[in-house]
């Protein structure tokens, strides 16, 4: 985690920005999340107990700085808020999600079976992917029982 905020330290000064306790408070609040898919309301909920003066607006401005900076990525579960989880930037591509209808939990999927299917779109329409996004929608085991 020091690491991590020698990173973002780093990053924050170079676009002119300084890492102030409560940027710091909110990044160890997605990262000790990971896997939760927090919205922004959640995550000030969490940050609130580590810095009480905070306010929703800064939490609001904070998150939009890590994405821009790419330390959190923004997913939008077509559930009315955008849902944030720590950026490990450990492949190209963010993973996928299977999102259970009933009880709204999100799992995780992390194995990326459209390599294959990238690269024939690439080569047929010569059009360079970065990335893509998969939501599967579904109801979940634990709803099917």
């Amino acid at each position: 985690m020091d690491n991590l905020m020698d990173v973002l330290k780093e990053r924050l000064k170079e676009k002119g920005f300084k890492l102030t306790p409560q940027r710091r408070a909110i990044l160890n609040i997605v990262f000790e999340n990971q896997g939760k898919h927090l919205n922004t309301e959640e995550i000030y909920g969490l940050v609130k107990d580590e810095c009480p003066e905070i306010g929703l607006a800064t939490v609001y401005r904070t998150l939009q700085l890590l994405e821009d900076m790419e330390l959190v990525s923004r997913l939008n579960l077509d559930d009315g808020c955008s849902r944030y989880e720590f950026n490990s930037h450990e492949d190209d591509h963010q993973h996928h999600h299977l999102i259970c209808e009933v009880c709204g939990d999100v799992i995780e999927v992390e194995i990326d079976l459209l390599e294959q299917l990238e690269s024939e779109i690439e080569k047929l329409y010569k059009f360079k992917i970065k990335d893509h996004k998969v939501k599967f929608n579904g109801v979940c085991s634990d709803c099917r029982k």
